[in-house]
């Protein structure tokens, strides 16, 4: 039945042609089926907390809640539901004795829609959470069930661990997880020069770090995390090295608790938000020059904090990674409260020093612009054209980023 869709900050709402919950792969066989011979667009949503239209339709929006849970797990390997919800994740992993590698700062995502759209956590060792995908299997848009992994057809692998919906619609994931673990978080404030001298100390010396920049009054909050039995796989365990003596440097908090109860935090207030990924040796001169227009332009309006993060590089063909050590910088502004003006103008600066957009997070670039950001842009648009060559998954958002005019 149509139904009307909102996302999560409520910036998107459409009304597609049929909205469908499948409970299972040959339902979503029969979907695609059924556009394919009707016309018809079809498009996956998970838990639509993206900002991107990229679910956008007028077609058949398809639900993956009911595609969700721990399906398996054998100790290095959990299969997972496409539309299991991050936070749910967690928790079944959890129950398991497992945990994933590393996580977003938000876990109401579900998990094929997190992976497909290149969401991230924070680390110098840590890639985009699609880097713990080690299999996908999904409904192509010619209405085939494909698994793809090392040992069959991995040769799509680097395209479908972050397909934007582009492929197929994913039922499964398989993610390389690790035994649990407890992380410590530690959060305190410090003025904004403090934090940026020592950025590259606290990066290599904590297993997690992050920090946001609160534009009004010039301060940071600066987060690390490290596992309370060592080093583990992480970056090697220290303290933070901040000065005993200065009136901000006692902790704002400290908890303890595993991976997925630690990472994440809790959002009452909704927001939209801009995110580009940069080359980490271009952070400094474009955060210098996002922090001068901020200040000089848009104080007035920016009633939110900044954040920044570090992405490992990785060989993803539509990564915001790919090739290269990312420092993102991403800008947010309430719901309600107007953003366009001075999104457009941090975008502005962002293309300035290479930066490449989040896919799920609002930006203004087509596929002439994107194209080039990508080596590996004409592989992956061969395999869409493989896998979909109808365009059954092609809706005009869609088209607009992945095809040139």
């Amino acid at each position: 039945m149509a139904r009307e869709f909102v996302n999560w900050s409520g910036s998107l709402a459409f009304t597609p042609a049929e909205y469908a919950e499948p409970a299972d792969e040959d339902e979503v066989r029969r979907l695609v089926a059924r556009a394919r011979e009707s016309g018809t667009k079809i498009r996956p949503v998970g838990s639509g907390h993206s900002s991107s239209p990229l679910v956008r339709t007028d077609g058949i929006l398809v639900s993956l809640d009911r595609l969700a849970g721990v399906l398996q797990d054998d100790g290095d390997l959990a299969t997972v539901g496409a539309g299991t919800r991050i936070k749910e994740l967690g928790e079944g992993l959890y129950e398991a004795g497992l945990a994933m590698d590393n996580l977003g700062d938000v876990d109401y995502q579900s998990i094929a829609g997190a992976t497909a759209t290149g969401t991230h956590g924070t680390g110098l060792g840590f890639g985009n959470l699609c880097t713990q995908v080690v299999g996908v299997r999904l409904v192509t848009g010619a209405g085939d069930v494909l698994d793809v992994s090392a040992t069959s057809n991995p040769e799509l692998l680097p395209a479908v661990r972050l397909s934007l919906g582009a492929l197929g619609v994913v039922t499964q994931l398989t993610l390389d997880v690790q035994p649990r673990f407890d992380l410590r978080r530690r959060a305190w404030c410090a003025p904004v020069d403090w934090t940026l001298d020592h950025l590259a100390e606290l990066q290599h010396t904590n297993r997690n770090m992050d920090f946001y920049w609160y534009p009004r009054s010039d301060l940071t909050q600066i987060r690390t995390m490290n596992r309370e039995d060592g080093p583990g796989r992480g970056r090697p365990w220290a303290a933070p090295r901040v000065p005993e003596s200065a009136p901000w440097a006692a902790p704002r908090e400290v908890r303890v608790g595993p991976t997925h109860r630690t990472i994440p935090r809790h959002r009452e207030l909704r927001f939209e938000e801009i995110e580009y990924m940069l080359p980490s040796e271009a952070f400094p001169a474009c955060f210098a020059e996002v922090r001068r227009r901020v200040k000089e332009r848009h104080r007035r309006v920016a009633a939110w904090r900044v954040l920044v993060r570090s992405i490992a590089p990785d060989d993803i063909w539509l990564s915001n990674a790919y090739g290269r050590p990312t420092t993102t910088i991403a800008c947010l502004q309430n719901t309600g409260l107007p953003y366009e003006e001075y999104f457009r103008d941090m975008e502005e600066v962002f293309r300035q020093y290479g930066g490449r957009p989040h896919w799920g997070k609002k930006h203004w670039l087509t596929a002439r612009e994107l194209r080039p950001l990508y080596p590996r842009w004409d592989d992956f648009q061969q395999v869409r054209r493989r896998l979909d060559p109808d365009g059954v998954l092609l809706t005009p958002d869609l088209a607009r980023l992945l095809e040139e005019a």
